[in-house]
């Protein structure tokens, strides 16, 4: 510890892949606001060891420094969480007010510590290098929806209710969200917030059937109620149907080397030649990749940064994860530019024409890329009404949301 009372060091565990039970990896230890990661001898020894990431965390022993200017490694940064699971934190730590506090005012070893062990991917973060001690707790979601909106609303909480929301603190995020099982499933339970300015949750469920339907690779996805309160159910990927099993995953971010500080130099084309360098079956994932650019034009989703995109990782090998966080995004006009450029002149206009002009990058002719627009253009046009009822949306939100959000004349413009 430090002398304001900041973690030094913590150890990390990793689920290899096909395993049940995790194992020490190695060490995250501090030093002049730096994290360093070593290897521990006997992960090194096992024969089915595997990088927690390369380039950043190579098998080898020593210290090893972050690339790239980097305060941590990505792929370590990856298993913490964000704007919601901080809030939970703080509130837990220093027993104020949600409203009230400053997640930039915690150290990455404490985030990772005092968050969840239900965390997305397969690494953990203990105290000892020796025994493992999750962190979790069971709560149903009507324990988890009250708890969230108490936090929100910046009242305090019993023990019982804290316990509820610790689970789903390590999930990543600004949105107040809660980690489910239910049965062999395993969910995230997204919340509507006092003041979103749309039905959010709704419009959710409805993009990522849309998704589904258009032929995205997309996760699961269903709405439910709780407490007279919509709630979004998003079956989780990073777990198998083996019990314990664990899927290890990386962020766009990570695959390119940036931090939260550097995400604005995150681009698709950047991405694409990662996909060409290091994925599997590279030009059926960059005919993805161009799809979901499609789609969250078409749909409004302009909040696609690098941390809304990931890849399995299996110790040598990438692969897309399913999409997720499709979510149409408030808008009042027509122009909108999305979260990463399109093409390497940096155009990041949200509209369909960019699409075009980029394809050659996704390793596509612009026949082929017009097929791909057509096809989602058809679909979204018929199923449309079937989607926005699968989602629980009302007459009159479908029709705010469609040439707003979905289908904004802007996406078209010159297409």
């Amino acid at each position: 510890m430090t002398s304001d009372g900041a973690p030094t060091n913590a150890y990390v565990w990793v689920w290899l892949p096909g395993a049940v039970d995790p194992v020490v990896a190695g060490v995250l230890q501090v030093e002049e606001g730096i994290s360093y990661f070593n290897y521990g001898a006997s992960y090194l020894r096992r024969p089915e060891a595997v990088s927690l990431y390369l380039p950043e965390l190579p098998l080898q022993p020593g210290p090893i420094r972050p690339l790239g200017g980097l305060a941590i490694a990505g792929c370590i940064d990856d298993a913490a969480p964000d704007g919601w699971g901080q809030r939970v934190i703080l509130h837990r730590l220093l027993a104020r007010s949600a409203s009230a506090t400053d997640p930039l005012g915690l150290d990455h070893l404490t985030i990772l510590l005092e968050s969840g062990s239900d965390r997305i991917g397969a690494l953990d973060f203990q105290i000892s290098p020796d025994v493992y001690e999750a962190r979790e707790a069971t709560a149903t979601l009507e324990e988890m929806l009250t708890a969230a909106e108490l936090l929100e609303a910046g009242e305090p909480l019993s023990p019982t209710l804290e316990l509820a929301l610790l689970r789903g603190s390590s999930v990543g995020g600004a949105r107040p969200k809660a980690l489910l099982n239910d049965g062999t499933r395993r969910l995230i339970a997204k919340f509507s917030s006092t003041g979103d300015p749309f039905p959010v949750v709704q419009s959710e469920a409805a993009s990522m059937s849309l998704a589904k339907r258009v032929g995205i690779q997309a996760a699961l996805t269903e709405v439910t109620a709780s407490m007279g309160r919509n709630v979004l159910l998003v079956e989780r990927f990073d777990r198998t149907e083996v019990e314990g099993e664990r899927r290890m995953i990386v962020s766009a971010l990570t695959i390119l080397g940036l931090d939260e500080m550097m995400a604005r130099y995150a681009t698709y084309p950047d991405l694409a030649d990662q996909i060409r360098a290091r994925f599997t079956t590279p030009d059926a994932t960059l005919r993805e990749l161009f799809s979901r650019i499609v789609f969250n034009i078409c749909v409004g989703n302009t909040d696609d940064h690098a941390r809304n995109h990931a890849a399995f990782w299996d110790g040598s090998n990438l692969s897309l994860t399913p999409a997720y966080d499709i979510c149409p995004q408030v808008r009042s006009g027509g122009e909108a530019v999305q979260a990463m450029a399109i093409d390497r002149e940096g155009n990041r206009f949200a509209k369909l024409a960019t699409c075009v002009d980029a394809a050659s990058i996704y390793h596509l002719s612009e026949a082929d890329s017009r097929q791909i627009i057509d096809g989602q253009l058809d679909v979204i046009h018929t199923q449309w009404p079937a989607a926005a009822d699968e989602a629980g949306l009302s007459k009159e939100q479908r029709t705010q949301l469609w040439g707003r959000q979905i289908l904004n004349p802007y996406a078209l413009e010159g297409y």
